[in-house]
């Protein structure tokens, strides 16, 4: 016999006494089933994975007493060299659909954990049943029959000593039907609806009940678990079972964390935190768990944020190893440009030049993300950090997301940069033809010294002869593929050029110590001297009328203002004003205010020749869509009107109303709404009503949304969190900063096995 045996028969004495003895087992026909072991399982059948597990440890364990066969315990195997296919139920089409969750292997099921539980730990009587709560009931089936109206649906009776209920399946099979026999008892659970005869549950989960099965109740909630489509609950509930009962038995999930660190925390061992998620008992309290406060999430938390840090880390320490081109300062050229300049620089822009131009002197890849709020004048420390690269005869590629914001840097750095000898060129997807051909000639031969661009400027054909900048403005807009392309474009196969990518959307410190653990980070925490604070006013959309007098008084005092909508084109569906309706509907409402209008889908040059009036004041009001979101610099506009306010995020308001407050003139913001508004609509309204800071905008979009949206790292995976939330578990970041120092400096053997288990092939995605 070559089974191992990992439990001991000592270990059950009383659960042996309890069986029935076996006969001889040499009185049986070889390769027959004992009788008793059948019996046993008829007996224990339904019951728990783990209890089967159990009767067949204890049979092994009076097997080899009886026989004197010699046992071994087995080494633990690896759950993370487990394939999903030693599941029992697990073949090719289930081990796809598994994929699809990103569940590679056995450990990936124990760390697939649950977004909810259910209740099912107690019997509710039919009759105590009320709508909108959970329940499980059991009963009898009264009746079984299909019914017709405007949909096919089978519907059953089940009533107990308290009541009747119904249960209605709009999706079911022959077989389904023919199962539900009247006299059948039956155990579901759902959520009750009021129905034509009564309360109704709608697809419940169910299962037949057996006399000896009746007083079998669950002694844990039932976790409910992210699934995807022909993956049903109560499969992937009996799957991650079977990997929850390897991990109990013989198989291992490796504990990762140096002993120090877990001391230090106060964790509890990783098995036991899995296994208390997948299977929390019925007293645990539940508002602490949805906080993600139990000390169980916390333990997971910690190493999952662990992962996170040490990923960054060792993208940072990857980098380090490439050899930049080192630029000194064109101090010179520099000089010559901040004298050139209508304006003095800030304090903040004087430090932050500082920094980064002594990054770029030295010969390792520069990695610097420039945060500062809207206005505080990010752009003219890019302009100066591209002149110093310039001055070293170094090449500069500017890249912003959208095609409005590109243009507005070529018409800024043109106007910065012609006095100085220097052209800006201009590359994006509608530049076509000999035009197109001649801009590409010049990167590749190196004439073009700063080009300014879009998506356009990673394409294939795009070859830069020596690329040593990277200006990426928005930088949360972009891909990571995108961005990686860009990089991998220097000209020169030795050297990586260096990036500085910049966010007017500020990013929060609790984001940051995660997102960006690789980057070195400087913000622009001043304002330029004569800004006026923004007010800000929420306002539903039936004091239209008076919105319409605001824009007509501040037009007559002199100012400019802008009224965004939404969509292009009119949507009864999301009942949004359209740009194009609006500025037709305000041309007739406001004689004698010259009403000009913008969106994404002009031609460039539309675009461009109707900013360049609005600009020098010949459109006094400008109906846009929210590509002026970011980019657009006219002081003497001091009027925001922002309809459907409430289906924006905090961000982009935040974005929007920047375009005001420019100048010396008092600005207002007004955020025009549709009610009712959800509590989500409520609290950002709020938080713009109540708050100019940009910072601590970034920090309640945080709350609010959560980081993969607020980085737009979603498509990557990489910020999409399994059990640690930023804003919630910002107090561990800290710890979790010393901690990770501590096992790259002493268990580096960790590092890998670490970022495996919880980024896994999402890991290349950070190298950005």
């Amino acid at each position: 016999m070559r089974k191992v045996l990992w439990l001991k028969a000592e270990n059950f004495p009383p659960l042996c006494n309890a069986f029935p003895v076996p006969p001889p087992f040499a009185d049986r026909p070889r390769g027959r089933a004992p009788k008793w072991k059948n019996a046993l399982f008829e007996r224990h059948r339904g019951q728990d994975a783990c209890y089967e597990q159990l009767i067949l440890d204890t049979i092994l364990v009076i097997y080899t007493a009886r026989y004197d066969v010699k046992m071994v315990d087995p080494a633990p195997t690896s759950l993370d060299r487990t394939a999903l296919t030693q599941l029992k139920g697990v073949g090719p089409g289930l081990e796809s659909r598994l994929r699809n969750l990103g569940i590679h292997d056995v450990q990936d099921l124990l760390f697939h954990l649950p977004m909810r539980y259910q209740d099912r730990t107690r019997i509710t009587p039919i009759g105590r049943a009320r709508l909108g709560m959970e329940v499980l009931v059991e009963g009898e089936i009264a009746s079984c029959q299909i019914a017709f109206g405007r949909k096919r649906s089978l519907v059953c009776s089940v009533v107990d000593s308290s009541g009747v209920i119904s249960l209605r399946f709009y999706h079911f099979s022959a077989a389904q039907k023919n199962a539900l026999q009247v006299g059948l008892r039956i155990r579901c659970y759902g959520e009750p609806r009021r129905g034509r005869n009564g309360l109704e549950i709608y697809h419940p989960e169910y299962q037949f009940i057996t006399a000896v099965e009746a007083d079998v109740i669950k002694e844990h909630l039932t976790p409910v678990y992210p699934a995807t489509e022909g993956l049903q609950q109560a499969r992937l509930r009996a799957i991650i079972d079977q990997a929850l009962t390897r991990m109990r038995r013989r198989d291992s999930v490796r504990e990762l964390l140096p002993a120090e660190v877990r001391t230090s925390l106060g964790s509890m061992k990783l098995a036991d935190a899995i296994e208390f998620l997948h299977h929390p008992p019925s007293d645990v309290s539940l508002e602490q768990l949805l906080n993600g406060r139990h000390p169980a999430q916390q333990r997971l938390a910690v190493e999952e944020l662990l992962s996170h840090r040490l990923c960054m880390r060792k993208i940072r320490e990857a980098s380090d190893i490439h050899l930049a081109p080192a630029m000194k300062a064109g101090r010179d050229l520099v000089r010559q440009f901040i004298t050139s300049l209508p304006f003095q620089l800030t304090g903040a822009q004087k430090a932050a030049c500082k920094q980064i131009g002594a990054d770029l002197a030295i010969d390792r890849p520069m990695l610097r993300l420039l945060q500062g709020d809207v206005g505080s004048g990010k752009t003219v420390v890019a302009a100066i950090a591209s002149l110093q690269a310039i001055a070293a005869e170094y090449q500069v590629a500017v890249m912003a997301p959208t095609e409005i914001l590109a243009e507005q840097h070529l018409i800024t750095f043109s106007q910065w940069f012609h006095p100085l000898g220097i052209e800006v060129g201009w590359l994006s997807g509608k530049l076509k033809g000999k035009k197109r051909d001649s801009q590409l000639a010049e990167i590749e031969n190196g004439t073009c010294r700063i080009v300014v661009g879009t998506h356009a400027l990673f394409q294939k054909e795009v070859a830069f002869m020596k690329l040593g900048l990277i200006v990426i403005d928005e930088q949360h807009r972009f891909g990571v593929h995108q961005r990686m392309a860009l990089r991998d474009k220097s000209g020169v196969e030795t050297r990586k050029p260096h990036q500085l990518v910049m966010t007017a959307t500020p990013i929060p410190r609790t984001l940051a110590m995660t997102a960006y653990a690789d980057l070195d980070c400087t913000i622009i925490n001043e304002l330029p001297p004569g800004r006026t604070p923004v007010k800000t006013a929420v306002i539903p959309e039936e004091r239209r009328g008076e919105i319409i007098e605001a824009i007509k008084n501040a037009c007559a005092d002199g100012s400019q203002a802008y009224w965004v909508c939404p969509l292009i084109e009119e949507s009864e569906a999301l009942q949004c004003q359209a740009a194009e309706v609006t500025a037709q509907t305000l041309t007739g409402q406001l004689p004698g205010i010259r009403v000009g209008l913008i969106h994404g889908r002009m031609k460039p040059a539309q675009k461009t020749d109707v900013m360049m009036r609005f600009k020098q004041g010949e459109i006094q009001l400008l109906v846009a869509t929210t590509v002026i979101e970011v980019g657009v610099d006219v002081p003497n506009a001091s009027v925001m009107v922002i309809e459907n306010a409430e289906r924006l995020g905090l961000a982009q308001l935040h974005q929007l109303r920047g375009r005001v407050g420019r100048g010396a003139v008092a600005s207002h913001c007004m955020l025009v709404y549709k009610g009712p508004l959800s509590q989500t609509g409520k609290k950002r309204l709020a938080v713009m009503r109540n708050s100019n800071d940009g910072f601590y905008i970034a920090e309640q979009d945080l709350e609010i949304r959560g980081p993969g949206q607020v980085l737009g790292t979603q498509q990557t995976g990489l910020m999409t969190f399994r059990v640690a939330d930023i804003a919630r578990d910002a107090d561990l970041l800290e710890d979790v900063r010393k901690h990770s120092e501590l096992i790259r400096r002493d268990h580096p053997e960790l590092v890998e096995p670490l970022i495996d288990r919880w980024l896994g092939d999402r890991e290349h995605y950070a190298n950005v």
